[in-house]
C-alpha cells in the first residue's frame, strides 16, 4: 500500500503549551515527506517551475489522532492515486515508539501547466500507483 516513508524527530520548539505537536506542524511534515517522495522519483518542483509546470495543492483533510510529543520520532507515510484531474496523496502518520496513528490526511493536488490546469502531466504520472 505505502510506497514511501520518511522519519522526522519531533522538536520541542515545534510543540504548543500542552506539550504536544502543534497542529499546524503536520502539514509541515505531510509536505515535507511528499517533496522528498518527489526528489526521491527524481522529480524536482524547480525543474517543473522552470518548464511551466506547478503542482500545487487544492484540498488537504487532516484527522488528528495520537498526538506527538518532542523527542518522538514520527514515520510519514504516503501513497498516490490519480482521480481525474487530480493527484491523491494519501499520508499516515505513525509514532514510532508503539506504532500508533498520529494523524490521516487526505491532500489533493493538481498540475498547472503554462497558467492553465492540466489533467495530468508525464513527471507525475510516473508517481501514481495502479
Amino acid at each position: 500500500m505505502y510506497i514511501f516513508e520518511l522519519e522526522i524527530k519531533v522538536r520541542d520548539y515545534e510543540c504548543d503549551i500542552q506539550g504536544i505537536l502543534n497542529n499546524s506542524v503536520y502539514q509541515n511534515y505531510l509536505e515535507h515527506t511528499r517533496h522528498e517522495f518527489l526528489e526521491s522519483r527524481n522529480v524536482s518542483f524547480a525543474d517543473l517551475h522552470e518548464q511551466g509546470v506547478d503542482p500545487v495543492v487544492a484540498r488537504i483533510e487532516i484527522a488528528y489522532k495520537t498526538p506527538l510529543k518532542p523527542g518522538d520520532t514520527a514515520i510519514c507515510k504516503l501513497y498516490v492515486k490519480k482521480e481525474g484531474i487530480k493527484y491523491v496523496f494519501h499520508q499516515d502518520i505513525f509514532r514510532k515508539s508503539d506504532n500508533k496513528v498520529s494523524v490521516k490526511a487526505k491532500v489533493e493536488a493538481c498540475v498547472i501547466v503554462n497558467g492553465k490546469i492540466a489533467a495530468s502531466h508525464p513527471a507525475l504520472d510516473g508517481l501514481v500507483e495502479e
